[in-house]
């Protein structure tokens, strides 16, 4: 369990990485994409104002998560991490719409300019600096499968084509297609909004007790193949923040002893934590005639 909570520690590091790296971005891109009359890039801008929130709201959660275990919260305090990345799902939601209805107005109104060269600069630049952060932030969040960084990594990557798109944009504008500096930026609100939505949508099914059944069903396989075990009649598993709590039913010989039975029990729960990295496991044995 200690691993668990020095797992979040590192985590908490990616947060503050995303977080700074997002008000550097935030400020550069909202003065430079007015200066320069780029909706794109001040759309980028708009959408890094909401990664920096989304961000601190992981961070809080993380923070939350490594909360020890109390009186009220026996399996301790992982599900804040998973409330976090809901959280910052609905931000994103949120300024997706604001960017995506400002763009569509430009677009029927006729409001495009051509933007400076400068902000295809910046928004390459960024492109790039971003996409450094989701790799680190990627591999932390795989090495200790935490769902808040790794809901956080999945909007870096998401950055990265934004700011390609705003780039391509720019630049198409400089060449008498004004146009496609708005029809990036509302390119850029929907993809804003998708990432959202399946943060939104990983997030709620984690919440809701949601299980993959591909993972569920390997684990009542490696069940099987323990000798001793006869059958598995019932099985359940939810997420937990980062962690893994199973429930299982397990069919054995009538004829065994309370020994036998107990060191068929150790045996799976050694296996599958080793096997799924689970970390709780409730056994129970039943005799199958």
């Amino acid at each position: 369990m200690e691993d668990r909570y020095n797992g979040l520690k590192l985590a908490e590091r990616g947060a503050r990485i995303s977080i700074i790296s997002y008000i550097v971005l935030a400020v550069i891109k909202l003065v430079v994409g007015n200066l320069s009359s780029s909706k794109a890039l001040t759309a980028d801008g708009f959408n890094n104002t909401t990664d920096i929130i989304a961000s601190l709201a992981v961070l809080i959660g993380l923070r939350i998560s490594r909360k020890p275990a109390d009186e009220e919260h026996l399996y301790g305090h992982f599900r804040a991490e998973t409330i976090a990345s809901l959280i910052a799902s609905l931000i994103m939601l949120a300024v997706a719409l604001d960017v995506l209805y400002n763009a569509a107005h430009a677009i029927i109104f006729f409001e495009a300019k051509v933007p400076d060269l400068i902000a295809a600069l910046v928004t390459c630049i960024s492109a790039i600096f971003i996409y450094i952060v989701y790799r680190y932030n990627k591999k932390i969040a795989i090495k200790i499968n935490s769902p808040g960084l790794m809901a956080s990594a999945k909007d870096n990557l998401s950055d990265v084509w934004v700011s390609i798109g705003a780039t391509i944009g720019i630049v198409a504008s400089q060449f008498g297609f004004s146009w496609v500096d708005s029809i990036t930026a509302f390119i850029v609100g929907i993809l804003i909004a998708k990432t959202g939505w399946d943060i939104f949508k990983e997030s709620s099914h984690n919440l809701t007790d949601g299980f993959d059944k591909e993972e569920l069903d390997n684990i009542t396989q490696s069940i099987k193949k323990i000798p001793g075990v006869k059958n598995v009649k019932d099985i359940k598993a939810r997420m937990h923040g980062n962690n893994i709590l199973l429930d299982t039913i397990v069919g054995v010989s009538a004829e065994l002893s309370i020994v036998e039975g107990h060191r068929i029990t150790e045996e799976i729960e050694e296996k599958l934590k080793s096997e799924f990295n689970i970390a709780e496991i409730v056994v129970h044995i039943e005799p199958d005639f």
